[in-house]
């Protein structure tokens, strides 16, 4: 306190004025009608709070004025969160806006937090109370106006995600004095009628008034005794409603609440993709790796073709070592022949006495050299003999037939046949299909 003697400046007068009425007064709630208002250059906001006999002077600074979330006007009705004060140069008593909020609103938010709180000691926002939704949903109810955007997004979001959904619209009024009501008895007849499998109430934002329709315990009663599970999309993504805590499910906007519904759908749409995907590779891998072993067995596959043309190279190389052979005998017989006539030459005086001798000797030759020659071509004749016996159609041509079954292998076995059985003969000249009879296995 000061000394009443004690002289003071204006400015210090001003400056404990202002500290006094600072200490004095806290935060508190002004409610009052906007007049006077200016908006300065520099963002502020000066403008006056009256009533039937007051006003006050206020200011809200820019950093303060740039949180409101809608425009301030005069004759606006605002209850203001204010710091009493005074402006010291000029002495003016003045309220420090700190943030701003519709007349009215106050109440509003109050009887929220109380319906909340008596709902939630009730159990009605327990997490155990909650019902599952169904992974794939075939009907789906909304409950909307015919007119409101919320709708239109909603019906495009399930257009997009899951076409094949069928959506039944429950009108009802989303915004008034008689939209609760309304809002549950839409409700009450989607349970009733049990048409769909899954429940969306849905409106767009707005203000606390706009959607207060979503706060009345009317429509969470109505949400708890619906037999359907229920995804609540009221509002913008900040939005909180009484309809978003009793529901089984809340969903920040419309839209997405409907991608909430078909998210099973679309999960599965991406999960067959995936399947699609690798079970295409798998078959891709099986028919290469079948391929590879068809290239390998083909590589292995002799054609009979193929196999007569190895025999004739085989029959002429004998024939060429054969000839060779003969020649190489020959050259040896005839140098022994030449050396037995050198040796006759030089023992000339003896040539008579030993010219019978020499005749059996040229008979001899004659006969080894015939019988080499009749032994080479029995070889000759016994390679062509089994090369012809290789030959399949040599075999078909002595009345012989290759049966195969309907499946193309070949039948070696009567005890794999039937009666009935249709299988084909290929024969020397031609093909022919024929009816099994009987069949008599060998026995052991």
């Amino acid at each position: 306190m000061l000394d009443p003697a004690t002289v003071v400046s204006i400015s210090e007068l001003n400056r404990l004025a202002r500290l006094s009425l600072e200490r004095e007064f806290p935060l508190l709630w002004v409610a009052g009608e906007v007049s006077n208002l200016t908006r300065a250059a520099s963002g502020h906001i000066y403008f006056s709070l009256k009533d039937e006999s007051a006003q006050a002077r206020c200011v809200m600074f820019r950093s303060r004025a740039q949180s409101i979330p809608w425009r301030l006007e005069n004759g606006q009705q605002v209850e203001a969160r204010a710091l009493v004060s005074l402006y010291e140069p000029r002495g003016d008593f003045q309220l420090n806006i700190e943030t701003l909020r519709r007349a009215g609103l106050g109440r509003l938010f109050e009887a929220f937090a109380r319906l909340k709180a008596r709902l939630e000691a009730e159990g009605l926002f327990a997490a155990e109370r909650k019902r599952p939704l169904p992974r794939f949903p075939h009907h789906i109810g909304i409950i909307s106006s015919p007119r409101a955007a919320a709708l239109r997004d909603v019906l495009a979001a399930l257009q997009r995600r899951a076409p094949h959904l069928d959506a039944i619209l429950y009108p009802t009024l989303v915004q008034g004095d008689s939209a609760a009501e309304d809002i549950a008895k839409a409700i009450a007849v989607a349970g009733q009628r049990n048409e769909c499998d899954l429940l969306l109430i849905v409106r767009g934002g707005g203000s606390i008034e706009d959607i207060w329709a979503f706060n009345e315990e009317v429509v969470a009663r109505a949400i708890i005794a619906c037999p359907l599970p229920v995804i609540s999309g009221v509002g913008h993504e900040t939005d909180t409603t009484i309809t978003d805590y009793v529901s089984d499910l809340r969903a920040a906007t419309p839209t997405a609440a409907a991608e909430l519904a078909t998210q099973g759908w679309s999960e599965a749409a991406g999960e067959l993709a995936d399947l699609g995907t690798t079970l295409r590779r798998a078959m891709q891998y099986r028919v290469a790796r079948q391929q590879q072993g068809l290239d390998h067995l083909s590589l292995r596959l002799i054609h009979p073709a193929t196999r007569l043309r190895q025999e004739r190279d085989r029959l002429a190389l004998l024939g060429s070592q054969l000839d060779s052979s003969l020649a190489r005998t020959l050259r040896i017989h005839r140098e022994r022949l030449s050396r037995a006539a050198l040796g006759l030459g030089r023992a000339a005086p003896r040539t008579e006495r030993r010219s019978g001798y020499i005749v059996l000797l040229g008979q001899r030759l004659r006969a080894a050299i015939r019988h080499q020659q009749q032994t080479r071509l029995g070889a000759l004749d016994s390679a062509a003999a089994a090369l012809g016996h290789l030959n399949p159609h040599a075999t078909l041509a002595r009345g012989f037939s290759i049966v195969r079954d309907a499946s193309g292998r070949l039948v070696t076995d009567a005890a794999s046949l039937h009666a009935g059985q249709t299988v084909s003969l290929h024969l020397a000249h031609g093909e022919a299909q024929a009816s099994i009879l009987a069949s008599t296995p060998d026995h052991p």
